[in-house]
């Protein structure tokens, strides 16, 4: 988690790239610094078009990437007057077919987040048309590219970037010199779209899209990307060579592109995953385990087997020659890592702790176990979770929302039916005659109603009991916060709100913990573990004045996506044959969330196989590099809030 320098803000011609990069990028810490310095720069851009009497021409984009942006142009113009009454703007894409009113529409998600908040004249305003009959198609799409070309062209287009490296919805195999026209999604492509339409069979298999030439005519490029989920592709394209199965990499020959990362997103870039490969480092503690690690994983030796030649032979000659011998980093380094595993995750009682992990004293902690969502309790930490439980602990865990956006419509009509059969007439706090009516006429862009979403939290809840039962913890000790944030009935959440952190500080508050466990997965498909996180964050930010906190430590787990990686983790927790199998059966509790996950991201194995899957390669790289042989491993990492 540690951060790297928050890069200045600078236009091409003032950066240099090293040797392996091919476009122009700038770093942030995060998406929201980064998101501002956008805005920015297209508000300066309005501003200059204005003094000269000219309008602005701005190519926009959809997706979760320019969010923030167009939620700081809304501010620069509720706050500090910045008018958008001398900008055009044409959007990059739309689906086809597609309804202007449907929420799932491009022409929606843009009103909802920008135009109908700002001065923009409605004239201005230009959208692909979704809904254009298909044999007029063609002709609609050569007047949209004139449309630009005689408004003088665009002056700034933003773009995001897929999985597959599309920009505007120019998948692989797009040519060069393509334009605005009627393209197939790519099925990664779709996969991504699934969770806004409820499943990948009712994502529109076509799409309008301005074509590759279109963008490269642009004055100027902006390319936003966030998340550990973009990094393979954006080091692709930034450092592989031009191909049309890439297409954003043709940005390579547009002389004024930037592309605006956060850490994440930028980390399979060769200056930031091995530096010392590009220029000569600062030593740190934590670039000296990446490295040994990284060295240990390319030259398929353990780390003990290592030998000057080979740190000579890959750029850590330097290193070398500070530690004096192979044999002073490599001991060092194991030691370190062998410090790390433990079967103890809540401290061993009356014993050294020196070189452990955790804490010996108290030997009983009182422990909160944070989970975003109604399941990511026992699929990340399940071992770690059932061992604190046996090793005598008084272990709480924490359901931060309800998780019923994650149940599908048919999971829930088959529970309302149950219900209300055994019911019969008698009517409770749901009204489950009600339930059904609404889910068999449920339209497609249709919100759930307040009953349909209690009943789908409900399942989410028993599931979780069932869980937390098999595993061994008391129901008294689970609790469930239903944050606001949350409850909005649809994909898109509302932002954290001082009432979600003041929830947050009460449970911390009223236990009171020694250990708290949180998710530090950021990559989930829509943000809720971001969301929950910082909340905890914020919660134990306020309340670190307390005498109680000052013994209270935070770990972070990752989720069903990501890891951390081995020089990153401060606690290896193994796991036994046994232990694995328990954890296993106890995310198969979750019913609801199995077959069919509905927010997957790009991994389509189910939650349990991927879970199992990782802690047992995250052991299996502690065997490669020379320790102890385990089944699986889970892994935590030390935050310092």
């Amino acid at each position: 988690m540690d951060a790297i320098r928050n890069l200045s803000y600078v236009a091409p011609g003032k950066y240099e790239t090293t040797r392996f990069e091919k476009i122009h990028n700038e770093i942030f810490i995060n998406s929201v610094d980064a998101s501002k310095a956008v805005a920015q720069e297209i508000a300066t851009l309005i501003k200059l078009k204005q003094a000269e009497n000219k309008k602005c021409i701005l190519g926009l984009a959809t997706g979760s990437s320019p969010i923030r942006v167009y939620d700081e142009l809304v501010r620069l113009h509720k706050e500090e007057g910045l008018s958008f009454s001398n900008v055009i703007t044409f959007n990059l894409d739309e689906y086809y077919p597609m309804k202007k009113e449907n929420k799932q529409s491009y022409h929606y998600f843009m009103h909802a987040h920008l135009f109908n908040h700002i001065d923009i004249k409605p004239e201005n305003v230009n959208v692909p048309n979704g809904a254009v009959a298909i044999e007029e198609l063609h002709q609609y799409c050569a007047d949209y590219e004139s449309k630009i070309k005689n408004a003088g062209g665009l002056d700034f287009q933003l773009l995001g970037i897929g999985r597959t490296g599309h920009v505007g919805f120019n998948e692989p195999g797009s040519h060069i010199n393509s334009g605005t026209r009627l393209i197939t999604l790519d099925h990664i492509t779709k996969v991504d779209a699934s969770s806004d339409f409820n499943g990948i069979n009712n994502v529109p298999t076509r799409a309008i899209t301005m074509g590759v030439s279109t963008i490269l005519r642009s004055k100027r490029v902006v390319l936003l990307a966030w998340g550990q989920n973009k990094a393979d592709v954006i080091e692709r394209t930034i450092q592989g060579e031009i191909s049309p199965e890439i297409p954003a990499t043709f940005l390579q020959n547009h002389d004024n592109t930037t592309f605006v990362l956060d850490q994440s997103a930028a980390s399979e870039l060769t200056r930031l995953k091995t530096p010392w490969l590009v220029e000569e480092c600062v030593w740190t503690p934590a670039l000296k385990s990446k490295a040994i690690v990284w060295l240990c994983q390319k030259t398929n030796q353990s780390i003990l087997k290592l030998t000057d030649r080979d740190y000579n032979n890959n750029g850590m000659s330097d290193l070398l020659a500070q530690e004096g011998s192979a044999y002073d980093l490599n001991i060092n380094m194991f030691n370190q890592l062998q410090h790390t595993i433990t079967g103890w995750p809540g401290g061993k009682p009356d014993t050294d702790d020196s070189n452990r992990p955790e804490r010996a004293n108290p030997s009983k902690k009182r422990v909160i176990l944070f989970s975003p969502h109604p399941d990511d309790d026992v699929i990340s930490m399940g071992g770690t979770f059932s061992k604190l439980i046996k090793q005598g602990h008084d272990v709480h865990v924490v359901y931060q929302t309800s998780g019923n956006i994650a149940v599908t419509d048919d999971e829930a009509l088959k529970f309302a039916e149950v219900c209300n059969d055994l019911i019969g007439e008698d009517r409770t706090k749901i009204d489950f005659k009600e339930v059904i009516h609404f889910l068999n006429n449920k339209k497609e862009d249709e919100m759930d109603s307040v009953e349909v979403r209690k009943l789908k939290g409900l399942i989410r809840r028993r599931e979780s009991y069932a869980a937390t039962r098999y595993i061994g913890l008391n129901d008294t000790n689970i609790h469930f916060l239903d944050l606001p944030f949350y409850e909005t009935g649809q994909i898109k959440k509302n932002p954290l709100a001082a009432v979600d952190i003041t929830i947050v500080m009460d449970i911390i508050e009223k236990i009171r913990p020694h250990q708290v466990f949180a998710a530090g997965d950021l990559a989930d498909p829509h943000g809720t573990h971001e969301v929950c996180l910082n909340a905890i964050f914020a919660a134990m930010a306020t309340l670190k004045s307390k005498s109680f906190m000052d013994d209270c430590w935070l770990w972070l787990y990752r989720g069903a996506w990501h890891e951390w990686a081995i020089d990153e983790i401060d606690m290896a927790v193994p796991l036994s044959p046994d232990e694995v199998l328990l954890k296993r059966h106890a995310i198969l509790f979750h019913q609801s969330q199995k077959d069919r996950v509905m927010f997957q991201g790009n991994d389509s194995r189910e939650f349990w196989v991927r879970a199992e899957e990782r802690n047992k390669s995250t052991a299996k790289s502690y065997d490669n590099l020379g320790l102890a042989e385990y089944e699986a491993i889970e892994a935590f990492k030390r935050f310092d809030y």
